[in-house]
């Protein structure tokens, strides 16, 4: 895939599905790879964090994802890379892991409020991951 610069617009929403794979951050996670390829730019994203913790969770190294999304041809190259090594169980547990984290659970956290001051005004249910779609949104004034 080509690399992909994300100063000009973010990476795909959380819950968007990587070709007809349901594993929540995956698309959004194939986006900063590509990013991190030369010839990219990560800008102000990077792979710690959820991206990070759904590649532990399915049991993929971030090594082995960049080089499989910088070989692969397309999303669907990608996702059936995944649906190859990866059992539905583990994502499935996932999924159900990374939305139950909401807002509330970092409003506690002081150095969180100061680099996302917005996140406050949120409804405090909000998923974390949901957030993350709006954080871009404000990043980028609404270039989606």
């Amino acid at each position: 895939m080509e690399p992909l610069d994300l100063t000009k617009a973010p990476p795909r929403s959380p819950r968007t599905p990587l070709v007809d794979l349901d594993l929540i951050m995956a698309a959004r996670t194939v986006d900063k790879m590509r990013a991190s390829l030369p010839g990219g730019n990560l800008g102000a994203y990077n792979i710690p964090g959820f991206s990070a913790q759904m590649l532990e969770a399915i049991g993929v190294s971030e090594d082995d994802f960049r080089a499989e999304v910088a070989r692969a041809s397309s999303d669907a190259d990608v996702a059936a890379w995944l649906r190859d090594r990866v059992n539905i169980d583990k994502i499935d547990a996932f999924n159900a892991a990374i939305t139950a984290r909401r807002i509330e659970h970092r409003l506690n956290d002081e150095v969180w409020r100061k680099k996302y001051p917005h996140g406050a005004a949120m409804p405090p249910e909000t998923p974390l991951i949901d957030f993350l779609s709006k954080d871009d949104e404000l990043a980028f004034l609404g270039a989606r």
